[in-house]
């Protein structure tokens, strides 16, 4: 089954690095999992308001420089929170972003870095990223949805 970005999607990426915009575009056409884009670009005040309520980590957010996207995988037209969904949309995202050679890091496996050169699915770089961070004694700070150029 093949997927296209809605025109919400597309105008959530006005704004983002075009060599992302290609990723995205090009990841939607090879998903398993429909997905459309939640945040592309973001101002400073929006970023504080995210921040402010804990649902950013950072205040230096590649959103707000057009390098970052947040995407939404939908199952049966409705918005998923379910991890499993995120890991086979990064799947798609890697093959994109290895078809337009674009450095991009996942949200759910920060130490994997670009996940171009990762060997594997993105399933095992998550759990590579968990495991890590378990073994260092610390939590594991998972954003499935969230894709930043490196």
């Amino acid at each position: 089954m093949s997927f296209k970005l809605g025109k919400k999607s597309l105008s959530k990426l006005q704004g983002v690095d075009n060599a992302l915009v290609e990723v995205v575009k090009t990841a939607i056409t090879l998903t398993k999992v429909d997905f459309g884009v939640v945040y592309g670009l973001r101002t400073l005040e929006e970023q504080k308001k995210l921040y402010a309520a804990g649902r950013s980590q950072t205040m230096k957010s590649k959103h707000l420089e057009g390098r970052a996207v947040d995407l939404m995988a939908y199952i049966d037209g409705k918005g998923s929170w379910e991890l499993n969904v995120y890991d086979d949309l990064a799947d798609a995202m890697k093959a994109a972003a290895i078809e337009h050679n674009v450095p991009i890091k996942w949200g759910a496996a920060w130490s994997v870095g670009d996940i171009r050169f990762w060997r594997g699915n993105m399933e095992e770089a998550m759990m590579s990223y968990i495991d890590l961070r378990r073994s260092q004694g610390k939590r594991p700070f998972i954003d499935g949805p969230h894709f930043e150029m490196m």
